[in-house]
């Protein structure tokens, strides 16, 4: 086979040179759909922003308390915000009935749900206004299973409660499952500054489009 001045042979040279545009454009490519994907993700990160400020509080047939967790025998933190909001809304007698979700957590005795209902009921909120989910550990299972209690409670509406980064998610999911629900995140919140609010705002943009993702191929 002839070869070039350089050494290399014809054929080689060709098919190095057809190589190289390829990975130009494979490149080019992935470069453009990271683009897009940080794109689209900062959209939602500004919609999830801008929902977090929506407060529709109307009355309803109970008051939905998305978990956030426990310390041993007492709600954490954030927890303990939602709790504090659902009184609020209760003693504004926009609902008589609060349903309270959240499993077990490792090495707890009791439900994040029951816990909960404790510190409820420590406020003044009789024991008989508050409904327990005491299966679910994520958010799409909170309102998975706080919809079957509300048909078997014959309950149709719902306030929402979670901390404003969480609303747009969760009323998305809410929608899903069919539960007619109106937004009240919590007026006060654990994430106070913006070092504590950019972590969690990335985590839920995040979850938001890896959901909306989900949702495309599994129907509710």
């Amino acid at each position: 086979m002839p070869r070039s001045l350089s050494g290399k042979s014809p054929l080689r040279a060709q098919t190095a040179v057809s190589e190289m545009p390829m990975k130009k454009r494979i490149l080019k490519c992935t470069a453009l759909f990271l683009a897009a994907v940080l794109l689209y993700s900062l959209c939602c990160a500004f919609s999830i922003v801008r929902y977090a400020k929506r407060d529709e509080r109307a009355p309803a047939d109970c008051i939905i308390v998305l978990g956030a967790g426990t310390n041993g025998t007492t709600p954490n933190a954030v927890f303990r915000e939602r709790l504090n909001h659902a009184v609020t809304l209760y003693e504004a007698d926009l609902s008589d009935t609060i349903l309270l979700t959240g499993g077990y957590s490792p090495g707890n005795e009791h439900s994040d749900a029951y816990i909960a209902g404790q510190y409820l009921q420590s406020l003044g909120i009789p024991a008989e206004a508050i409904l327990l989910e005491e299966h679910s550990t994520i958010t799409q299972e909170n309102l998975e299973f706080a919809k079957e209690i509300m048909e078997n409670e014959d309950l149709s509406t719902c306030i929402l409660v979670s901390d404003p980064l969480h609303m747009k998610r969760s009323m998305m999911m809410a929608k899903d499952y069919e539960i007619e629900a109106v937004s009240s995140p919590t007026p006060t919140t654990r994430y106070q500054t913006w070092r504590s609010k950019l972590p969690f705002l990335a985590r839920e943009t995040f979850f938001y489009v890896g959901y909306q993702i989900y949702r495309i191929f599994v129907k509710v």
